[in-house]
């Protein structure tokens, strides 16, 4: 079980609600260790919902977990912009999503965090200019 906070990105988001996908199993027992809230962004529900639709699945159950306190939204784009247009500037050549921009971001807000991710560019991507960012992903 992690110590600290939790950060949603929207690959065990999805997931975590779209059974038969590939992770899927190893995102459900994940999830089963974990501690709500895990904290996400708008960015990080809005890739999950495009991507739900794609797989033929509904939203609902994106919008059951917020009101039921298992995710959070924890983060202001508005606030945040002058830092996500930053890091999307230095990371241009990857590229560098908003949703991942934002949990990035969110690292650096919660310095004891874990980004729960099926992303590898979260072993590339830095907080703070250098600092690696912890993440919990299938091997």
């Amino acid at each position: 079980m992690p110590k600290g906070v939790v950060l949603l990105d929207t690959g065990p988001l999805v997931s975590f609600l779209a059974a038969g996908l590939k992770h899927h199993a190893w995102t459900v027992a994940e999830w089963k260790r974990l501690r709500p809230p895990l904290l996400t962004t708008e960015p990080v529900l809005t890739e999950a919902a495009f991507l739900l639709k794609r797989e033929g699945r509904d939203a609902d159950a994106l919008f059951a977990l917020l009101e039921r306190g298992v995710i959070r939204i924890a983060f202001s784009v508005q606030e945040q912009q002058a830092d996500l247009r930053a890091l999307m500037h230095r990371y241009r050549n990857m590229p560098m999503s908003l949703a991942d921009a934002s949990l990035v971001r969110l690292s650096e807000l919660h310095a004891n965090s874990e980004v729960l991710t099926l992303d590898s560019d979260f072993r590339v991507y830095r907080r703070h200019g250098n600092k690696v960012i912890p993440v919990r992903m299938p091997n």
